[in-house]
């Protein structure tokens, strides 16, 4: 088909700006260099990370309660 109904399978995909992501559609995102990771913890750091995040929430429903 050649003429103006034809459908247009080779258009451009110019948007005016760009596009940061440099793999294709089918691949995974690439890894990307984590400043901090619970997996890099001692199970002693993450019980007592785990211990905070615990009495800040029960504070919460401390206040949230009176």
């Amino acid at each position: 088909m050649t003429g103006p109904a034809a459908p247009h399978h080779s258009v451009s995909h110019e948007h005016g700006h760009v596009h940061s992501h440099s793999h294709g559609p089918a691949s995974p995102h690439p890894a990307q260099a984590a400043p901090w990771s619970i997996l890099r913890m001692t199970v002693v750091s993450r019980f007592g990370a785990a211990m905070a995040v615990s009495a800040c929430l029960w504070a919460v429903v401390w206040l949230a309660m009176r």
